[in-house]
């Protein structure tokens, strides 16, 4: 098994096409497709703040549910926007309101049609993902060792959130602890969640959220080889987005 790792699209829909083509992959009657039956792997947070959250559903939705050719986990926007099309009361704010203005566009037919992929990929998605041919662990945020093999609230709220201490810092975001600086397994993790410059590799784990939607670049983890590909964002720089661990 040989697979690649995809970070936070959020909505970057043509970054994630180029990466595609970078990665070797190419778009067949099949879906996109790789000559060496590599698989993608999606960690989550496919929508929000980018330009075209709706054509990122699209594409994963025919790559995993359709043709069985990739796999997804969920992240903190992906639970957000399943309980908005759920019909529960969420704010429409900190990127959803981008995905919602393209939803509210479409026709009813194209409308139903959407949020019912969405909602069967969120569904049939496991919470994170364990892959032995790999030595790796799939989970957006991360895991920390012990909450490994459990799928208990606090797990839940682990993966799609991290590791937050429920304060905030002077920009209103979560203060996060690293939680990889603890990790002693020798399975991968690979996560995303918290945008670096740079994919970070701490211990076994790597971060490859290498914020895309802030303008900085995309980021596939390649596994067995412990490669990382990318390619350039095509959004606006914002510097501040960007966590740095000194």
């Amino acid at each position: 098994m040989k697979i690649d790792v995809i970070g936070d699209i959020h909505g970057c829909y043509e970054e994630l096409q180029q990466l595609l083509v970078k990665l070797g992959y190419a778009l067949t009657s099949d879906g996109w497709t790789h000559p060496d039956q590599r698989q993608l792997v999606f960690l989550g947070d496919l929508t929000d703040r980018g330009p075209d959250s709706l054509s990122v559903i699209r594409l994963v939705y025919q790559l995993v549910i359709e043709k069985g050719l990739a796999k997804y986990t969920p992240g903190n926007h992906c639970n957000k926007l399943y309980r908005y099309f759920l019909g529960n009361p969420v704010k429409i704010q900190h990127g959803l309101e981008t995905t919602v203005r393209e939803y509210v566009t479409l026709n009813d037919r194209e409308r139903q049609k959407i949020k019912q992929q969405f909602i069967t990929l969120y569904e049939t998605a496991d919470l994170y993902l364990e892959l032995p041919q790999v030595n790796a662990i799939i989970a957006h945020a991360g895991i920390k060792q012990s909450l490994i093999g459990k799928k208990t609230k606090e797990t839940k709220s682990f993966v799609l959130y991290g590791d937050t201490t429920g304060e905030v810092d002077e920009n209103g975001r979560p203060i996060r602890k690293d939680w990889a600086q603890h990790y002693k397994g020798n399975r991968w993790i690979v996560y995303g969640h918290t945008p670096v410059l740079a994919p970070r590799i701490v211990n076994q784990t790597i971060n490859i959220d290498t914020g895309c939607v802030f303008g900085n670049t995309l980021t596939a983890f390649r596994l067995p080889e412990e490669e990382t590909v990318s390619v350039p964002s095509k959004q606006p720089y914002e510097a501040d987005r960007f966590r740095s661990f000194d």
